[in-house]
């Protein structure tokens, strides 16, 4: 969180609150219907590995969340795929490196182009 605030951004803090387990599902779809609704621009999600929340999240029409392993992939996610929601694992991922891939991640931008077009083909498939 203080990666975020750092970076100079507003958070909306909807995670838990206490190291008793929880439905990782519940706190991927209140992020991504928040980002869908529009009263977030962006999402972060961060679980053990980050695999179940990225299946989650990517059911709400509207988001596409970018389950992220490096800085590289955190720049393309958003460069190419305008990727809305930035997926984390932090049982694979070290504290540092979190910190990297959330900069990198929140300082790209989509470069549009013919990037639009596939991104376009993707948000076709929530009609099917």
């Amino acid at each position: 969180m203080d990666v975020l605030r750092d970076l100079g951004l507003k958070v909306n803090d909807l995670g838990t609150d206490s190291a008793e387990s929880v439905d990782y599902p519940d706190f991927a779809v209140e992020v991504a219907r928040a980002v869908s609704a529009g009263s977030a621009d962006r999402g972060v999600l961060l679980c053990a590995t980050g695999i179940g929340m990225a299946i989650a999240a990517n059911k709400v029409p509207g988001v596409r969340a970018a389950l992220v392993h490096d800085v590289t992939t955190a720049k393309l996610s958003r460069e190419h795929n305008d990727a809305n929601v930035l997926v984390l694992g932090g049982a694979v991922l070290g504290d540092r490196l979190i910190r990297d891939i959330v900069a990198a991640w929140f300082s790209s931008e989509f470069e549009g182009g013919r990037h639009q077009r596939r991104v376009d083909k993707i948000s076709a498939l929530e009609s099917e």
